[in-house]
């Protein structure tokens, strides 16, 4: 998850990071938070899988204060799309995780 530190909305940041993380921990996957110092009003959710690979989006709140429901439907509907990605491979053990989730 990437932020700006200075997000101009409290209860975007909570409600973003609080969905990534739910999703996160229903697959079994790390999370971590990155803070930026560089003042954008976007919040942004990336897939990564190893250090060397580069971060796929999954989600930006574009700005806007979406329901927790929503971010999460969003995340797990990312994820489940990559699973079908040759070079993800290993998210395709959750897809049966996100189906049920969903």
């Amino acid at each position: 998850m990437y932020a700006s530190k200075d997000v101009p909305r409290k209860k975007r940041l909570t409600s973003i990071r609080m969905a990534t993380e739910e999703t996160a921990r229903l697959l079994n996957l790390d999370f971590g938070m990155v803070r930026f110092g560089t003042n954008f009003s976007q919040i942004y959710v990336y897939y990564k899988y190893s250090s060397k690979d580069d971060p796929i989006p999954l989600y930006c709140d574009e700005g806007k204060v979406s329901d927790l429901e929503e971010i999460c439907a969003t995340l797990r509907r990312m994820v489940f799309v990559l699973s079908f990605h040759p070079k993800h491979s290993s998210l395709k053990q959750v897809r049966e995780l996100i189906m049920r989730a969903s």
